[in-house]
């Protein structure tokens, strides 16, 4: 069996690739970097001259030969990698008759449990929500409470912002359901502490991207001193830096995101180098449903996967027409699939009602105009 395409498609706000074989198997892939897709497609086309005529099963020779290539590296060509590399497993299990998880050890659980984002403009409407969700079989929720309050530049008002949402859900759900808070990065080391340890009563089971991620001693002074496992790594695109993440014990648990951290091989290697650790997996999950199936096949065949991301509009257009078929939930689970490959086909009729849609350039900025983390 031989490549002989390799097809990108931007599709809404989403990189997909087909890789395409001569004996007519064709694997897809989804790439991360959600923001910038349009480069990361100009970045899987010349990715996918060098695929032209190559074996699809070499899957680890192709990402060493990507990676090394001109010692070039970045969040654009790891995004370009990880969507080839999830299309090639898909080939592969599909060629075998097999879902890649039994590829790649086989199955450690039949369901991925799931988070649900509550948002709301009041307590009142996130404590609801909260318990809607709840009601629906999901047991672990997620709440950013910084996204309605970038501007504020005064601690106390942000930590009241944050405790108040956290104790409205907490209230309404019971201790019965993890819950995590999502920072976006935009606090330092010091206001992190003091959010942290005022959050400590509700019994977190995460705290999210509390600082920038580019400085992981950042990270480690903060865990260091709070009490609530910190997750972290959604922006990370290789093993080195996961490494040094769980060498300075920076993270109670680590985020890897198949579509931008070199695919379904180099997470693989990353869940284990935790899993050494007994660091817990929480893949970030902000694409497509092809997105959420490659997924799916990591966290059926490790053994230290915790939760993931899921969004509940997956169930609508546009997501759910870009597969024919998307993955089935089960309350807050999603059921892992037995069918060949990643366990989706992309809908090739369908995607053209789904139109690129560029990401705006804007920023969040502070009261006073200074520039803070999306």
């Amino acid at each position: 069996m031989k490549i002989v395409k390799v097809k990108p498609w931007l599709v809404d706000r989403w990189m997909l690739v087909q890789v395409h074989t001569d004996e007519g198997t064709v694997g897809t892939g989804e790439a991360g970097l959600w923001a910038h897709p349009k480069v990361v497609e100009e970045a899987v086309k010349e990715y996918g001259s060098y695929f032209i005529g190559k074996d699809p099963f070499d899957i680890e020779h192709h990402w060493q030969t990507l990676y090394r290539n001109t010692h070039f590296s970045g969040s654009v060509l790891s995004s370009a990698m990880s969507a080839l590399d999830i299309a090639l497993w898909d080939i592969l299990g599909k060629s075998t008759d097999l879902p890649v998880y039994r590829l790649l050890g086989g199955k450690c659980r039949d369901k991925a449990r799931l988070y649900a984002q509550v948002g709301g403009n009041t307590l009142e409407e996130l404590a609801e929500k909260a318990s809607t969700y709840v009601k629906e079989g999901f047991t672990a929720l997620r709440v950013t409470p910084f996204t309605s309050d970038a501007s504020k530049t005064c601690l106390a008002s942000r930590i009241e912002t944050a405790v108040e949402q956290v104790e409205a859900i907490r209230e309404a759900v019971g201790d019965g359901v993890d819950l995590g808070v999502e920072i976006h990065r935009r606090l330092n080391p010091g206001e992190a502490i003091v959010l942290a340890r005022a959050l400590e009563k509700y019994r977190l089971l995460f705290i999210e991207d509390p600082v920038p991620p580019q400085s992981i001693d950042a990270l480690s002074y903060v865990a260091s001193h709070v009490n609530t496992p910190i997750a972290t790594g959604e922006r990370f695109i290789n093993i080195y830096q996961f490494k040094e993440l769980l060498d300075k014990k920076a993270a109670g648990m680590i985020r890897p995101d198949v579509c931008l951290a070199g695919g379904i091989s180099h997470c693989k290697k990353v869940a284990a180098l935790a899993e050494a650790s007994f660091i817990g997996v929480m893949p970030h999950v902000t694409g497509s449903p092809v997105h959420t199936a490659a997924t799916v096949q990591l966290a059926a065949c490790i053994p230290n996967y915790v939760l993931q991301d899921y969004d509940r509009d997956e169930a609508e257009p546009p997501k759910r027409g870009v597969v024919v078929e998307p993955l089935r939930r089960d309350g807050g689970y999603l059921i892992v699939p037995d069918k060949p490959g990643i366990g989706v086909e992309l809908n090739e009729e369908n995607l053209g009602k789904y139109p690129y849609r560029a990401t705006e350039i804007h920023g969040v900025y502070r009261e006073d105009g200074s520039v803070t983390d999306w």
